[in-house]
């Protein structure tokens, strides 16, 4: 795997967690393009990531008869 992409899955990873998540999961695929006729090769990133949020409702006051007080 080309060091250039490693790089930017990296700087990719840093700015979502700069932003306050919590990056789970990365998967970086690297495949030769079948659209172009170049040789160079191409890659995508998935990045899995999670973020609480504080909840504006009161909790107590959730009549949800399926939630789990």
């Amino acid at each position: 795997m080309d060091d250039d992409m490693l790089a930017d899955q990296r700087r990719l990873i840093e700015l979502v967690e700069a932003e306050g998540w919590e990056v789970t999961d990365v998967e970086l695929s690297a495949y030769d393009s079948p659209w172009e006729d170049e040789d160079d090769p191409e890659a995508t990133v998935t990045i899995t990531a999670r973020k609480p949020y504080e909840s504006d409702e009161d909790d107590d006051a959730d009549d949800n008869p399926f939630r789990v007080k």
